[in-house]
């Protein structure tokens, strides 16, 4: 089933069923290298492979970067 998600504010198409380290693999975000924010709610990332998205959830997808 098709289906949008807002991410970062913008619309996102998705095709669900799909868990979060589905979707974010579909955008090229490596789930290791990213902190994310679900409906408001941070997820552990070892919840990733498992918590199912849903039409409409909103994520806000933060790139982890190593620096000094």
């Amino acid at each position: 089933m098709a289906g949008t998600l807002i991410a970062n504010g913008s619309e996102v198409p998705v095709e669900l069923p799909c868990t979060l380290e589905q979707f974010l693999i579909s955008q090229n975000q490596s789930p290791r290298s990213v902190v994310v924010e679900l409906n408001g709610e941070a997820v552990p990332p070892s919840d990733f492979a498992t918590r199912e998205l849903a039409p409409d959830d909103r994520l806000e997808i933060v790139r982890i970067v190593a620096g000094g």
